[in-house]
């Protein structure tokens, strides 16, 4: 039995533009980029590499590798920690952090702190910082010192985060004191 003929003239028609988006849609896999401030590190079959990489673009194999990204560019949090002096009054400090991650840590904040350090490491490291400096002052010389309680807590922070992140500074942005405390000072 023969087919007819516009059975393989239509096999004919599509599958040339058929192949073209499959091999379109398997190659556009094998590329990455990492942006400018961000740096990559490649991950096969879930084994992370111990080098980063650049910015720019690559090839990668399809499906079986992945680019992780990290920022390592500065960036700004804002955080607060309710703090006692040691005349133990409860002080409220808002304050802003400005870190950033060096590029030497790139591999191991992405395998160790899933790409956002800031939470598990920094955060908890300053407020602590923070919690020591103000136990020593008195609620009036705190509000006092401002410049002498940041520098502390930023060099306290710094020590208890290593050198894994780097706390660029701190911001003390408000000094919150319960309504009686103010009326006092």
């Amino acid at each position: 039995e023969t087919r007819p003929k516009g059975d393989s003239m239509n096999l004919r028609t599509w599958l040339p533009p058929a192949l073209l988006f499959l091999t379109l849609v398997l190659s556009s896999g094998c590329f990455y980029v990492v942006d400018p401030g961000e740096r990559g590190v490649r991950v096969t079959l879930g084994k992370m590499q111990d080098q980063f990489l650049a910015p720019g673009w690559g090839f990668k194999l399809p499906i079986v590798t992945e680019i992780r990204r990290a920022n390592v560019q500065q960036d700004t949090r804002e955080i607060a920690a309710e703090c006692f002096s040691s005349d133990l009054q409860q002080i409220n400090i808002h304050l802003k952090v400005l870190y950033r991650i060096p590029e030497a840590s790139v591999v191991s904040v992405l395998r160790d702190y899933a790409g956002n350090p800031f939470d598990k490491l920094i955060l908890p490291r300053v407020q602590e910082a923070t919690k020591e400096v103000t136990a020593l002052k008195t609620a009036a010389d705190i509000v006092k010192t401002r410049e002498q309680i940041k520098v502390a807590a930023l060099n306290q922070s710094r020590t208890k985060v290593g050198d894994l992140l780097v706390i660029e500074d701190l911001v003390i942005e408000d000094v919150a004191l319960s309504n009686e405390l103010e009326q006092a000072i």
